[in-house]
């Protein structure tokens, strides 16, 4: 029967050869999917939270892509690889590795240098990695759940709200933080700060 997949704004596309890696063959709907992912994502929440890190355990390529694949192993044969097509979304996928490692170096020179406040460090992060694409899917969650990390492991502040909605769902919460996204990339972090923390 095949997985038949209906995207929202903001979503990125599988690719039918990325759609091979699905584990659990009964999956047919989008609805099934999210379920089975959230459970998967559930237990990384889990691993995280029950562990200490510093921001050399963070800021590795080697961490970004355990947490990936943490996050979606139950459910995707490629969780933690990094993509191998191009998307409608980020750098072209053999750049991954460099732009990534950019990235970690950028966070650890503003965590040193206290560059911006701790929340936009972490919102900063968080924009910058989905805007690298690093996986076939997932990018979104794990972006928002390292955010969390960086927030609550290195600078001891509560969780982010997100909004406190259902951002995998169409409504006026995604309508609202696919809206700030958009203001980070053309520079403005204000809305996303805000968004964070409503």
């Amino acid at each position: 029967m095949g997985l038949d997949l209906e995207y929202i704004d903001g979503q990125t596309p599988i690719d039918e050869g990325e759609k091979e890696g699905l584990r659990i063959e009964t999956i047919t709907t989008q609805r099934e999917l999210n379920e089975f992912e959230q459970q998967n994502i559930e237990e990384a929440m889990q691993w995280v939270y029950g562990r200490r890190f510093e921001a050399n355990d963070i800021f590795t390529e080697s961490f970004v892509r355990n947490l990936h694949r943490r996050m979606f192993c139950h459910v995707w044969a490629w969780a933690g690889d990094f993509r191998t097509t191009q998307k409608n979304i980020g750098v072209d996928w053999f750049r991954i590795p460099v732009e990534l490692k950019k990235l970690c170096d950028d966070t650890r020179y503003w965590i040193e240098h206290k560059t911006y406040p701790p929340e936009e460090i972490a919102v900063r992060f968080k924009h910058r990695l989905v805007s690298i694409h690093c996986f076939p899917n997932g990018n979104g969650r794990h972006s928002r759940l390292m955010a969390d990390i960086i927030i609550e492991k290195l600078f001891g502040q509560p969780l982010f709200s997100w909004g406190a909605g259902d951002l995998s769902k169409a409504g006026d919460s995604r309508s609202r933080y696919i809206t700030a996204v958009k203001a980070a990339d053309l520079g403005d972090y204000g809305p996303l700060l805000a968004f964070v923390r409503e």
